[in-house]
């Protein structure tokens, strides 16, 4: 099936869900909810680019959603009686990415602030459930809508950094486009904005307003994704709650958390997701028979602990923990943010990061054809031609089989003499019965050259010293990981190779010591302070196990919480 193919059965198989209709008993839930407001045709409900939007339910005659870029409107859907408008950008504060005004010479919407939204997406399910499966398509379809474009990023090719504004974006499900200098659209716009190879990468915003060489916090100030999580002036956060990191383990965590009534704060430094959120398709998380892919599982989990009350902030890194006497003794220190956020508990989820190859040359391809993720995205970047996978574990195995669908040939390249002992049975069976991936045993990786991008690769045998040079645009390493704990003080115990130790292991920590109740499964060497996921020590490297651990964890916080009430 072609790509036009599936995009036209998508478009079809969605439609019911994208527009539904609500009923009596819906309305009358809603209205007393916002307030009755009559518009004109052409007036706007609100424009592309604003946040904190609430819901507009229209009560009769006709609005329209729209994209407005360099003087050319796309007309991107319409809303009739008993209709709504919006997509998950009601739902988690982010930026509008369209513009909404009135169809019809006259019409009457219904609406609802963002508070009383998420209030009564929280607690009428009858209502919610309509609208939020409605949010979600709508946003699928904007992001395979390939006329619509949302935010541009212009870049020169090969750029490394507007490869990570393309990434940031792509993995914050923020619509978008990556615009090569070099191509005619990206001349043509260049010379429109008046920007010079030396001003990019640069964003444009949905107003048309062109951004230089911006850091990834000013790009997530523009998409709505870096929150303020203290109004102006507040030199303190209080939360009953603070997770660092939102991989599966602190998404779990969050929507266990906030579902349960806790105040919850989640600080992600990158996007939500982990490693698990770059993984192309996960075939053994329960519940999906075919499988998921991370990105899809973990922004699901995402939206569902933003309809709870959690809230998010990204790029927000921890800098530091420490700890201080009172109720909120756990006290996180947040780069960019001068005021403090104190938690009654803390959940550490920062998971850990690949290691990088050890090769001639790997540095300066990072982003050029070295990747650490096998998405959509870099397959594009490497269709109909031989690439290396590196490493025997399950993320090489699934990032194998999702490139060998589109590429000519993967090499899988591997220290060990077979997959068994680092990989899980299913997937090492499929992996060697694939007809185009080759299995390198005993090999490892030795040079990597090229011109703007990664061009050969040198390959040696350890056993035989036999040397290979291969022609690829692209390498995906994924050899082990190392903990994200760097930032944690020394009260916050760890294992020889870094990572957070729990439980009956911290039993003999000195903060442990005269306590009336023992350590929980995954609470770290200080009371109150929990470890789930892949940072801590003597986890399963599995995407449902760190799910499992973040709810596991929140019981444990309750249990935390009663103690010292």
């Amino acid at each position: 099936m072609s790509e036009d193919d599936k995009d036209e059965r998508f478009y079809r198989d969605t439609e019911a869900i994208a527009s539904p209709k609500l009923d009596d008993w819906q309305l009358a839930l809603l209205e007393p909810l916002g307030h009755r407001r009559m518009l004109r045709r052409g007036e706007l409900v609100f424009k592309a680019g604003q946040r904190d939007l609430g819901l507009a339910v229209v009560l009769s005659g006709e609005v329209e959603a729209f994209e407005a870029r360099d003087g050319i409107e796309q007309i991107l859907g319409t809303s009739g009686p008993r209709g709504f408008v919006g997509d998950v950008a009601m739902l988690n504060g982010t930026s509008a990415v369209a513009s909404v005004r009135g169809k019809a010479e006259e019409s009457e919407i219904l609406e609802i602030p963002a508070a009383e939204l998420r209030r009564a997406l929280m607690e009428l399910p009858g209502v919610s459930g309509p609208i939020v499966n409605a949010f979600i398509v709508r946003r699928q379809r904007l992001l395979r809508d390939r006329e619509f474009v949302g935010l541009r990023v212009v870049a020169t090719d090969g750029s490394r950094d507007g490869h990570l504004i393309h990434d940031f974006l792509d993995k914050n499900h923020i619509p978008h486009r990556l615009i090569q200098f070099e191509s005619e659209d990206g001349c043509g716009l260049c010379e429109r904005l008046k920007l010079a190879s030396s001003d990019l990468p640069a964003l444009i915003t949905t107003t048309g307003v062109p951004m230089c060489k911006p850091s990834l916090r000013e790009v997530a100030q523009v998409a709505g994704l870096l929150r303020p999580l203290a109004d102006e002036g507040e030199s303190e956060i209080l939360c009953d709650l603070a997770i660092v990191g939102a991989g599966p383990a602190g998404l779990s965590a969050a929507v266990n958390a906030a579902s349960e009534g806790l105040q919850t704060v989640v600080l992600e430094s990158f996007a939500p997701g982990g490693q698990a959120g770059s993984s192309s398709l996960i075939e053994n998380f329960f519940g999906f028979p075919t499988g998921i892919s991370g990105g899809e599982l973990t922004n699901r989990a995402q939206l569902q602990a933003f309809r709870f009350g959690a809230k998010f902030s990204t790029p927000a890194q921890a800098l530091s923990l420490a700890f201080s006497e009172g109720d909120h003794a756990a006290v996180l220190q947040i780069e960019g943010c001068n005021a403090k956020l104190r938690a009654k508990c803390v959940i550490i989820a920062t998971g850990a990061d690949y290691n990088r190859i050890d090769a001639d040359g790997c540095a300066s391809f990072e982003g050029r054809g070295v990747y650490y993720a096998a998405t959509a995205i870099e397959r594009q970047l490497c269709r109909k031609s031989t690439v290396i996978v590196a490493g025997g574990g399950n993320s090489a195995g699934q990032a194998a089989m999702f490139l060998s669908e589109s590429t000519e040939k993967v090499l899988l390249v591997i220290r060990g003499a077979d997959l068994s002992k680092s990989m899980s049975s299913y997937l090492s069976l499929r992996v060697e019965a694939k007809k185009n991936i080759e299995i390198l045993c005993h090999t490892e990786i030795r040079k990597m050259t090229g011109d703007k991008h990664l061009e050969t690769v040198e390959l040696e045998n350890i056993e035989t010293h036999e040397r290979r040079t291969v022609q690829t645009p692209a390498i995906f390493s994924m050899i082990g990981a190392k903990p994200h704990a760097d930032w944690l003080p020394p009260e916050i115990e760890r294992d020889n190779k870094g990572f957070v130790k729990t439980g009956a292991a911290v039993a003999d920590a000195p903060a442990w010591k005269g306590a009336k109740r023992p350590p929980g499964p995954l609470e770290t060497s200080r009371p109150g302070i929990f470890a789930v996921g892949d940072v801590r020590s003597g986890s399963v490297k599995r995407a449902a196990a760190a799910v499992g651990e973040g709810g596991m964890a929140v019981e444990g916080v309750h249990q935390a919480l009663g103690a010292s009430g």
